[in-house]
């Protein structure tokens, strides 16, 4: 990390940081999207200008605002106006629907939801309305706009808890994980350590940014002030002209992003899909290492995967200088500040870039251990130089695009299904996804065909998300199950289903 990067990476908060890189380089473009450009300086102006619309509405330092926004330049200027007054801000993915959205603002106590109106073909106002949200106001193309002369002083502390992330974690409810500005400095800081960006890059957010890569990655391009280009909606072929015309240096994402640009590039091989593109990053799922030797050798860049979660959003990563061999078989390392502990095979955390713990204190006690370690439910071990090998998960997890998806929340609602006896809803690898959820079934006595199709409509029609919904089925006369307490061993359905 540069003098300045280091230098800017002490900042107390989100806004500090952000004012302090206006400062810096004004007239430097950050976000680009389409034929929209905007400055740092602009960032920093228009932010306070939508912070004092907001201040207007009745918001103040801690009030709590749900937003639920695709990927846009809006939606970072909202961000960066909660940061500039103080609100404590909840980002909801885009495609959860009304059981999530639901319980994100029962259980984050939110008295304001934005919302981008109808999107995709869906009406995300009517949900709002239909779910009771308070103060609920549409934030696509508009966003509230006052004088910022007003305005209270910004906030001076980063350690208050600012940020209430949603991950579905191993439980049917997704759980409220707590950040505070410095803790997702430090994350951001850390991912700029690991992939080392300079000033001529040209990043790409083509994930939600209600995700927790949104701020870690805004962190990154504050320290080293380069752009990157947002996705509102990602998907290959279509995107690539946004990527060559903007002329991207640094794209990625997760595995499946990885899959993707490797697919394009094989139809034509005579030619680099994008001829500015030097690096793909990315993590939040399982890489297969054919992938990784696959990538770098037909797509002539480099890739650097890594190990991150909702909870601690940068753990390690691969560094440009790492062998291909640790590129391939490891998670990188940990940067300065990042303690690794492996306990009984589980990894275990400490640092600044850790959350503060859950909305639910049991939740929170749980997490940590006596040395305020923070308890992943990943198995792992560390390599003589560092690195971190994954291994396997405690957790009942599946990783699907970079997002979790609880295996509890699918099984309880097949419970409910007619044609279904007893069910195990498993991970199994997939070079595109990472993981691919499927749907093991035992049927009861005299039970007709059970088809995927049926499955996923019926999943459907009891308000699961899309993302969440099996992909394979699975129907067996008897879930295998242990002698004692009679559990089904989920681990003898992978080995039975991974190479089929």
């Amino acid at each position: 990390m540069n003098d300045t990067a280091h230098a800017l990476s002490t900042s107390r908060t989100l806004w500090d940081l952000v004012t302090a890189r206006a400062d810096l380089t004004p007239d430097r473009p950050v976000l680009l999207q389409g034929d929209r450009a905007l400055g740092f300086g602009e960032l920093r102006d228009r932010a306070e200008r939508v912070a004092a619309g907001l201040y207007d509405l009745g918001v103040r330092p801690g009030t709590v605002v749900a937003w639920q926004l695709p990927t846009r330049i809006e939606t970072v200027l909202l961000s960066c106006a909660l940061a500039r007054l103080g609100a404590v801000q909840t980002p909801v993915i885009p495609f959860y629907r009304d059981r999530e959205v639901a319980f994100a603002l029962r259980e984050s106590k939110a008295e304001y939801f934005a919302v981008p109106g109808e999107w995709r073909g869906f009406d995300h106002t009517g949900m709002a309305h239909r779910l009771g949200a308070k103060g609920v106001f549409e934030a696509y193309d508009r966003l509230p706009d006052a004088d910022p002369r007003m305005l209270p002083a910004p906030p001076a502390d980063g350690r208050p808890v600012r940020w209430i992330y949603w991950t579905s974690g191993t439980t049917s409810d997704p759980k409220g994980v707590l950040h505070t500005d410095r803790s997702l400095i430090a994350g951001g800081s850390c991912l700029a350590h690991a992939l080392r960006p300079t000033a001529a890059d040209v990043g790409s957010i083509a994930f939600p940014y209600a995700h927790i890569g949104g701020p870690d990655y805004l962190v990154m391009m504050l320290l080293y002030g380069f752009p990157a280009v947002l996705f509102e909606q990602f998907a290959l072929p279509g995107a690539l002209e946004g990527f060559r015309r903007h002329g991207v240096t640094i794209a990625g994402g997760s595995t499946a992003f990885y899959s993707m640009f490797l697919a394009e590039q094989r139809k034509r091989p005579d030619r680099k899909v994008v001829p500015t593109l030097r690096l793909l990053a990315g993590g939040g799922a399982p890489k297969p290492p054919e992938l990784h030797h696959a990538v770098v050798r037909e797509m002539g860049v480099q890739l650097t995967h890594g190990y991150g979660m909702t909870e601690v959003p940068m753990i390690t990563m691969g560094a440009p200088d790492d062998s291909a061999e640790m590129l391939a078989t490891t998670e990188g390392r940990p940067p300065e500040g990042m303690e690794i502990r492996i306990v009984d095979g589980e990894v275990r955390l400490r640092g600044e870039a850790v959350c503060q713990g859950y909305l639910d204190p049991a939740q929170t006690a749980a997490a940590f251990d006596e040395e305020g370690f923070l308890r992943t439910g990943d198995l792992g071990r560390l390599t003589d130089s560092g690195h971190l090998v994954l291994t396997g998960r405690l957790k009942d997890v599946i990783i699907r695009k970079g997002e979790n998806v609880s295996a509890q929340e699918i099984e309880d609602l097949l419970h409910g299904h007619p044609l279904v006896g007893d069910v195990a809803v498993i991970g199994l690898p997939d070079t595109e996804r990472g993981e691919l959820v499927c749907a093991v079934v035992e049927q009861p006595p005299g039970a007709g065909e059970l088809t995927l199709e049926a499955v996923t409509s019926y999943l459907r029609a009891e308000g699961l998300s899309t993302h969440k919904l099996p992909e394979r089925l699975e129907v067996v006369d008897a879930l295998p199950r242990g002698e004692t307490l009679r559990k089904v061993l989920k681990y003898k359905l992978r080995e039975r289903f991974s190479g089929s």
